[in-house]
């Protein structure tokens, strides 16, 4: 199964982690049924299960109405979007007009603000929409150029395979703990899992726009606690998360930062208390804490 399902590039993507869920649901007799995320962002993973059948409805939701805006587009204006893939000049000029759609974004519609998005992460170093320049510099004088991230053609074929499965996505624009109240009580079918992505603790600040201060993180888990439904955390490797779910099961594994040179970081998994990890997985992926 190719990682590339996405058109958007993430920072912090878990696509890549695609094998270890897939593995998780499989033995968890989970495969069919929904799959959940309340930090969507590039739902690279969420589609890559989609698209593999692993599962067959994927929940969607982000906050940032940038992201939202571009699913919300894709999905609901497909023609229209991808006519400005095609259109568009991918230049310095055609960047400041879509940064200053960026820094208006609560009152752009919905179609200009989610094609800014998706122009911003295809052309900003990373894929960082608000907090990063564009590849190559202001000077374009680096060692790629502003369109290196966007083969029109390309990715219009990801978006079109987005759409074809648009029957099996929901999208939500809500807080994730209310997303996370509001699905456990609507779901009608059993068999599924939400896997839980929050903005890292460490750092968060540098990579999300919508970061958390420590008692959002409180405020988290307190709703993830409440949940009645199998599912997988990940987060970054801090001392204060593993003492916020300290009872719970947890594990290290290795990840690819897509924001940053290409190097692994060691990243956390946990689990509640249905969730069962296959032996051969902890072995091959997983280590345990080190404290």
């Amino acid at each position: 199964m190719s990682r590339i399902a996405s058109p958007l590039r993430y920072p912090g993507g878990k696509s890549s982690i695609f094998k270890m869920v897939s593995r998780i649901i499989e033995h968890n007799n989970l495969n069919n049924g929904y799959y959940a995320e309340p930090y969507a962002g590039g739902a690279g993973l969420a589609l890559s299960l989609l698209f593999s059948g692993n599962v067959n409805k994927i929940y969607l939701n982000d906050i940032d109405r940038s992201i939202w805006s571009f699913w919300y587009s894709i999905l609901n204006h497909t023609e229209e979007f991808i006519d400005r893939i095609r259109e568009v000049e991918i230049t310095l000029d055609e960047w400041y007009c879509q940064k200053h759609i960026q820094e208006n974004k609560m009152t752009e519609n919905e179609l200009d603000l989610g094609f800014s998005s998706f122009f911003l992460n295809r052309t900003n170093r990373s894929g960082i929409i608000l907090k990063a320049g564009p590849i190559g510099g202001f000077k374009q004088n680096g060692n790629y150029d502003i369109d290196c991230r966007f083969n029109k053609e390309n990715l219009i074929k990801r978006i079109l395979k987005v759409v074809a499965h648009k029957n099996q996505i929901e999208l939500h624009n809500l807080d994730a703990t209310q997303f996370i109240t509001l699905l456990d009580k609507k779901l009608t079918q059993n068999n599924g899992l939400f896997c839980i992505d929050p903005p890292y603790y460490e750092k968060g600040e540098s990579l999300y726009t919508n970061f958390y201060k420590p008692n959002d993180h409180s405020l988290l888990a307190n709703s993830i606690r409440k949940l009645s439904r199998p599912w997988i955390l990940t987060y970054d490797n801090s001392k204060k998360i593993k003492a916020l779910y300290n009872e719970f099961e947890k594990y290290n594994f290795n990840l690819s930062y897509s924001a940053a040179d290409k190097k692994k970081g060691t990243e956390l998994l946990i689990i509640n208390r249905n969730i069962k990890v296959p032996v051969e997985m902890k072995m091959e992926i997983l280590f345990d804490i080190e404290e």
